[in-house]
C-alpha cells in the first residue's frame, strides 16, 4: 500500500508518500481500498502538532471506497461493498484498515467521490444545524467561510430548516457562490466590516446564532453580531486559537458560547449512522449538493494543504490514491 506517514509535525512539506506492508484487518474490522481521501482543517491540525497525534502520523480521518478484505466476525458489510467513513485515522493511503463501527454504507445514488466529500463535513453542517443550535423559521444565522466545504453545506441546511443565512466571505466570488447555495446576504469582510453590516441588515438587533469555523481573527466579531441571548458557535480555528478572555463579556447580552466536536455527536454507532444516513440521503434524493472544489493525486497531498491553507480552494478538496 502506499500512504502518507509523517515522521514529524511541521509544514506542508511533512507529507510524503511513501509505500508500506498492506495491513490485514483483524477483528471487527475490514480492509477497505480508498478511493478518495477528504482533506479538512482538522488534518492541518494534526499536520502542525496543533492537536497532537502519535508519531508517525496517522493523517487524514475521511474517505470513502470499496472492501477488500473482512476480519473475524464482520456480517454487517461484504467484500466489493461501498462505505465511507469520517474518524478513521490515517485515511490519506490507497489502503486503510477501519473498524466497522466507523464505516456507513454508500447509497446507490451517491458517487464515491461525493461520499468522501460529504461525510465529515455534512454530518457537521447537520449537528450544528439541527442539534446544536436548532435553526427554525425566523432564525437568523451568520455563517463565516461560507464558501468553504462546511460554508456552503451549512447554508443548505440553514435554508432547509428556514432560518435566514448571513455570509462572510473574502472575494466577490466566493460570496456569489455563498449566494448560489442559498445566503440571503454574502458581505465581503475584505472589503467591509462584517459585524457592522450584519447589524445593518439586520436592523441592529443581530442574529440568534453564528456559526464560527475561523476562530482567532472572527471571534470579537461574532461577538459582537449576536443578539440578546445568541449562539455563538466555534467550531474551528483557521486562523488561529482563540485567546483566553473574560466569561463576563458574555454577560453583555446574555450570550451563549459552545465548542462543539463531531466526535461527541457521533459518540454512538446509532448517532453516526442516523447522521451519516440523513446527509447521505439528501444527496441522494438532489436535495443538498456537494461542491468538489479541486481533486488532487495522493502524492500532491502537500499541495492541497497549501490550497486550504491559503483559501484558494471553494468547496472540498479531495486526494485520490
Amino acid at each position: 500500500m502506499r500512504a502518507i506517514r509523517p515522521k514529524q509535525t511541521g509544514g506542508p512539506e511533512q507529507l510524503e508518500l511513501e509505500e508500506f506492508a498492506t495491513p490485514a484487518p483483524g477483528a471487527s474490522e475490514v480492509l477497505v481500498r480508498v478511493e478518495a481521501a477528504g482533506v479538512n482543517y482538522i488534518d492541518v491540525y494534526h499536520r502542525t502538532g496543533l492537536y497532537p497525534l502519535p508519531l508517525p502520523l496517522p493523517i487524514g480521518l475521511e474517505g470513502a471506497g470499496t472492501v477488500e478484505q473482512l476480519g473475524s466476525g464482520v456480517h454487517d458489510f461484504r467484500v466489493g461493498e461501498r462505505v465511507a467513513w469520517a474518524s478513521v485515522p490515517g485515511s490519506y493511503a490507497s489502503h486503510v484498515v477501519a473498524p466497522v463501527d466507523k464505516l456507513v454504507p454508500v447509497p446507490d445514488g451517491v458517487a464515491t467521490e461525493a461520499a468522501a466529500a460529504l461525510l465529515l463535513q455534512g454530518m457537521t453542517a447537520y449537528y450544528l444545524t439541527q442539534t446544536t443550535f436548532p435553526l427554525r423559521p425566523g432564525h437568523v444565522a451568520l455563517v463565516h467561510a461560507a464558501a468553504g466545504g462546511v460554508g456552503l453545506l451549512l447554508i443548505q441546511m440553514a435554508k432547509r430548516a428556514g432560518a435566514r443565512v448571513i455570509g462572510t466571505v473574502s472575494t466577490e466570488a466566493k460570496a456569489a457562490l455563498a449566494k448560489e447555495a442559498g445566503a440571503d446576504h454574502a458581505i465581503n469582510y475584505l472589503a467591509a466590516d462584517f459585524a457592522t453590516e450584519v447589524k445593518r441588515f439586520t436592523g441592529g438587533r443581530g442574529v440568534d446564532v453564528a456559526y464560527d469555523s475561523v476562530g482567532k481573527s472572527t471571534f470579537d466579531g461574532s461577538l459582537d453580531c449576536l443578539a440578546p441571548r445568541g449562539f455563538l458557535v466555534l467550531f474551528g480555528q483557521s486562523s488561529g486559537v482563540v485567546p483566553p478572555f473574560d466569561p463576563a463579556r458574555l454577560s453583555r447580552g446574555s450570550f451563549f458560547l459552545t465548542r462543539p466536536s463531531l466526535g461527541h455527536y457521533t459518540a454512538t454507532r446509532s448517532e453516526l449512522l442516523a447522521r451519516a444516513c440523513h446527509v447521505l440521503d439528501l444527496v441522494a434524493a438532489g436535495n443538498l449538493r456537494v461542491r468538489i472544489d479541486r481533486t488532487f493525486p495522493l502524492a500532491q497531498a502537500a499541495d492541497a494543504h497549501r490550497a486550504l491553507t491559503g483559501r484558494a480552494t471553494t468547496g472540498k478538496v479531495l486526494l485520490i490514491p
